[in-house]
Formats: C-alpha cells, sequence, structure tokens
C-alpha cells in the first residue's frame, strides 16, 4: 500500500526565511522588544502575534515539534512560584527547537541568597541566553530587567503589577472561541 503525502499546513522554509542570522523575527516591528506591560499592543501588534502563534500551533501538530528556534536559549528565571507560566514558557520553547535554562524553583538558593542584584542576576544570564523570561514578586522588576539587559525580556508576571503573557493568552483565547475581539 503507497503513503499517501500530506500537503504541508505551513511552509517551514518560508518561516524560517522569515528569521535573520541571530534568530529574531524580520521586519514585523518586534524584533529585540521587551514584552512588560500590554500597553505595547495595538490592534495590529496583536493580529501580528496571534497569526504567529496560530502557524507555531499548527506546526507543532502536524509534525509535534521544529527545530526553528535549534541553537537559541530561553532563560526562565522565576522568583515567585508558578505551574503554568513556567511550564508553558519552557514546553513552547522546547517544541520550537530551542533550549531552556530553567531558573523555577530555588532562586533563594542561587547568588541572589548571597546579595546579588536583579540587574546583576540579569547581566550574567544575558550572557547565556537569547532571551530572558522574568517572573518577580516587585512591581516594575521586568522593566528595571528590561534595562539592564542587552537580550529581550518577557514580563511574566511582576507581582500585582502586569502580566502581560497571561493577557495575552486571554486575549488569544478570546478570539479563538468567540472569533474576533472588539473593544
Amino acid at each position: 500500500m503507497e503513503a499517501t503525502k500530506l500537503e504541508p499546513l505551513f511552509n517551514l522554509q518560508e518561516l524560517e526565511a522569515k528569521l535573520n542570522g541571530n534568530g529574531r523575527a524580520r521586519a514585523n516591528g518586534l524584533t529585540g522588544w521587551d514584552i512588560l506591560s500590554v500597553d505595547q499592543f495595538d490592534r495590529d501588534k496583536l493580529a501580528y502575534i496571534f497569526g504567529r502563534a496560530e502557524e507555531m500551533r499548527e506546526m507543532v501538530e502536524r509534525v509535534h515539534g521544529v527545530d526553528l528556534l535549534k541553537g537559541r536559549v530561553l532563560a526562565c528565571l522565576f522568583y515567585e512560584p508558578s505551574t503554568r507560566t513556567s511550564a508553558s514558557f519552557i514546553a513552547a520553547m522546547e517544541r520550537l527547537g530551542g533550549s531552556v535554562i530553567p531558573i523555577t524553583q530555588g532562586v533563594q538558593f542561587s547568588s541572589v541568597s548571597k546579595g546579588e542584584t536583579l540587574a546583576d542576576t540579569i547581566r550574567t544570564l544575558e550572557q547565556y541566553a537569547d532571551v530572558i523570561v522574568l517572573r518577580h514578586p516587585e512591581i516594575g522588576s521586568a522593566r528595571m530587567a528590561a534595562e539592564a539587559a542587552g537580550v529581550p525580556v518577557i514580563n511574566a508576571g511582576d507581582g500585582p503589577g502586569e502580566h502581560p503573557t497571561q493577557a495575552l493568552l486571554d486575549l488569544f483565547t478570546i478570539k479563538e472561541e468567540m472569533g474576533r475581539i472588539d473593544g
């Protein structure tokens, strides 16, 4: 019996061509962006992000993982407990072929316990990572980390402040369920 050839839902070479030599998306207005606040996103940026999220989901569902981010490293630095947020970032990075430095438990046993500042920790991690995901109990900590970092910082929650990645996920879910976002 002859195997049926499936037509691809996406063109992997085309998606890879959207990446330049350092692995960051080209010509999309988000290159090298820190994600610190929901206020950074207008309708066009949301449409772009949601479109790429749909492409990535289709890729992963179709082939169970790709090497789109091979050679890229995400540092997951969590000063507060997290299950869903940390697991989501780790799973996404690994499914797209990247690797993760997971500092999601035991921060109190790291150099922080010896008095290392958040800025010093960020400057150390940026030597190893292409992007840093930070959850920290202090409002404004992600912005301070972004000012210290030479790589993009993603705010995964700054105490009672913002959690823009959760807000983006909520909006994406509303769009998926309702077909659109109004307001």
